[in-house]
């Protein structure tokens, strides 16, 4: 599989940079970058799932987006063009392969390359959608509707198999909070907890929650 399958139709400029580029191969839970990072180049994953997390000084994680096969990442990209370090933390989802060019290439290639143009731009505005998406979720949305929406959306087959912590990282709340609230919908009846297992009982009844 070419690396760079996904990206779309490229020109040989990228093409040749890509060839030049150094493959990374990331194991699950190992890291890419951590906040205060000075980014080494610009990223484009070619397998598998990097979940970018910023954290506060008390440990707590908030997910911002993830970055998936033939998708560059937004923070690396505004680093580099900003010479800035990283302000989030990449972490990797299960087994990943990486293609990263170096600073030098990736300041060369986005002179001459309209594709890496193209990809850095399309990739980054897509981030910000998320970004601004989240940024709502959390200004706008109480905690018990997103639980119930995040429970709705990502179940299979009336079950989700995760555990508080994971659960609060996702929602960019304290672990406490969710197994408090979980636990009252336990009481409601809506879902029955098991250790890194929820059941959903009643998903007729979250979905007017959410409504």
């Amino acid at each position: 599989m070419a690396c760079w399958q996904g990206l779309g139709a490229i020109d040989p400029a990228l093409q040749a940079g890509l060839e030049r580029a150094r493959r990374v191969q990331l194991k699950p839970g190992e890291v890419l970058f951590r906040h205060g990072d000075r980014c080494p180049g610009f990223v484009i994953v070619s397998s598998g799932v990097v979940r970018v997390v910023r954290s506060d000084a008390e440990g707590r994680e908030i997910v911002l987006y993830r970055i998936g096969q033939g998708q560059s990442c937004m923070l690396t990209t505004l680093c580099l063009m900003g010479d800035q370090p990283y302000p989030a933390e990449g972490v990797a989802e299960g087994d990943v392969d990486l293609v990263l060019l170096s600073a030098a290439e990736f300041e060369k290639l986005l002179l001459i390359s309209a594709s890496l143009r193209s990809i850095a731009l399309r990739h980054m505005a897509q981030r910000m959608n998320d970004l601004m998406l989240l940024i709502e979720e959390l200004a706008f949305i109480r905690m018990d509707r997103r639980l119930a929406q995040f429970l709705i959306q990502h179940q299979q087959h009336q079950c989700l198999l995760m555990t508080h912590q994971e659960l609060a990282r996702e929602l960019g709340t304290a672990r406490e909070v969710v197994s408090r609230l979980l636990k009252s919908f336990e009481l409601n009846g809506w879902v029955k907890l098991q250790r890194g297992r929820i059941d959903i009982m009643d998903d007729t009844a979250m979905h007017s929650l959410v409504e």
